[in-house]
């Protein structure tokens, strides 16, 4: 499929994905969410850290496009949503770590799509909001969701409630994100950020992202059930072994993802 909205760089094993469509602040429409759909079905299996972020300076998603909803009935919009609720979920369950390189606006469906990765670093510059209410809707990809599973429900219902927008710092207090850099830094972190992550053990740290995902929800026991399950099977990986050789014998292990 040819991306007329996605800008693609690969470096390594580390592949960095700008959604570009500046006139309208890469605001996401439903051509945008099927070129993401589709470029996640295909991501290179070199890669071990993919990072999303906004092309421009000033944005990193600023919503959802009105112009295309603005029109839409009951069961146009429910669809819509389910377009987009679908592509991040598909960004939530990848079994590769995803990084939010979050550049600027974050707002409506940016803040959504910015929530449905598994880590996020902002720009001093960014700001974080889902303002739906104010337009008769509320946030349709997720984002009730998965905001109050990151901020708390308290904080989650008052920025939903009001349609407020947050800057980065007061994200990084609520931990809606992880870490705050100048703009002109933040690309460099992310892929600072990523090449730690490339350096540990492959299958160890997507077996690491499907216990977080799959135990949340989860009764204690469960969870920790489904911790051990997944701690045996990292002993019938090459990497286990390399990985622990490599310690006793204090030498750099070279990972297989094996």
């Amino acid at each position: 499929m040819e991306y007329n909205f996605l800008k693609i760089n690969q470096t390594d094993a580390v592949c960095t994905l700008a959604i570009s469509a500046p006139k309208s602040l890469n605001a996401l429409n439903s051509n945008i969410l099927k070129e993401l759909d589709d470029f996640l079905d295909h991501i290179t299996p070199e890669t071990r850290v993919l990072i999303i972020t906004g092309d421009g300076e000033k944005s990193f998603v600023a919503g959802a496009d009105i112009s295309e909803m603005a029109n839409l009935n009951e069961s146009e919009g429910e669809t819509f949503g389910k377009l987009g609720a679908a592509v991040f979920r598909k960004i939530e369950t990848l079994p590769i770590p995803v990084i939010a390189a979050v550049n600027g606006f974050a707002l409506g469906g940016g803040c959504e799509l910015a929530l449905a990765c598994d880590i996020r670093i902002a720009s001093n510059k960014a700001k974080f909001g889902q303002p739906e209410v104010g337009l008769g809707i509320i946030p349709g990809f997720s984002g009730t969701y998965r905001l109050a599973k990151m901020v708390g429900m308290g904080y989650a219902k008052e920025m939903i409630y009001t349609g407020k927008a947050i800057r980065a710092d007061e994200a990084l207090r609520v931990g809606l994100v992880n870490a705050i850099y100048e703009p002109e830094q933040l690309m460099e972190e992310a892929m600072n950020l990523a090449n730690r992550i490339v350096a540990n053990a492959p299958i160890a740290v997507r077996y690491a992202k499907v216990c977080i995902n799959e135990e949340y929800d989860l009764k204690a026991d469960d969870a920790i059930a489904f911790e051990n399950k997944m701690f045996g099977k990292c002993f019938a990986t090459q990497d286990q072994k390399e990985g622990m050789t490599a310690f006793l014998t204090k030498a750099a292990p070279k990972f297989q993802n094996k």
